[in-house]
């Protein structure tokens, strides 16, 4: 699939409402077998958060990563955590409360951000991959524009492989439970993607036998345009 190609939006699971999003983090630790709590833990240590980062959240789901982050925050860094779920944005500001340099807003990752060079980091996770190409290089265009000259985005989802040819248990995880938007993620060459759009510097670390990925990529010139 060509980088141009859409795919129609109403097959889209971006959005989780209902008793899919009250039970959220249930069902993350049941669908992954009890290890995403470790997995999590150990993607936010990867990620170098560093005591004054002034970090946004596309897609902040129950605030779980935000209260893991905020570990590493001082009293001069900051947390924004965006969502478009009410249901979401209820979970994480009862996880968070009491945390004063943590907010969430309800606004779309994909729709024109109030935000211009004001954070050290953007962070997605598992939220890039939900979107059809164009709204995808509509969010990479705002987390351009949000960033810091030399910020850092970066996107934990799944790597690049083709799902079609992989393993029995990868095909089904791909046919049966993710929308057909993930298996087009999954085919994209990210980094030739992002480096076409003013970033560099790449970083990876890799998770699940290989193909869950921690893509760091550094805001360093050119337009996301």
């Amino acid at each position: 699939m060509n980088e141009g190609e859409v795919l129609d939006r109403s097959v889209s699971k971006v959005e989780v409402t209902g008793l899919e999003a009250r039970h959220y983090d249930l069902l993350m630790n049941v669908i992954t077998g009890g290890t995403y709590p470790f997995f999590i833990r150990r993607v936010v240590r990867d990620m170098h958060v560093q005591p004054q980062d002034h970090i946004l959240i596309l897609g902040s789901g129950t605030g779980r990563n935000a209260c893991l982050m905020h570990r590493y925050l001082s009293a001069e860094g900051r947390i924004v955590g965006l969502d478009i779920g009410e249901e979401m944005l209820t979970q994480a500001r009862r996880r968070c409360q009491g945390i004063s340099n943590v907010t969430f807003e309800q606004r779309r990752a994909e729709a024109e951000l109030p935000y211009q060079g004001d954070f050290d980091r953007v962070f997605m996770s598992f939220v890039l991959h939900g979107f059809v190409q164009e709204d995808r290089l509509g969010i990479v265009r705002n987390a351009y524009r949000t960033l810091k000259p030399g910020g850092a985005l970066q996107i934990l989802d799944y790597a690049h492989f083709d799902p079609a040819r992989s393993g029995l248990l990868i095909r089904t995880i791909f046919g049966r439970l993710e929308c057909p938007l993930a298996a087009d993620f999954a085919r994209r060459d990210w980094e030739a993607i992002l480096g076409a759009r003013g970033f560099g510097r790449f970083e990876a670390q890799h998770y699940y036998f290989g193909y869950v990925r921690l893509l760091t990529a550094h805001k360093v010139s050119g337009s996301a345009d």
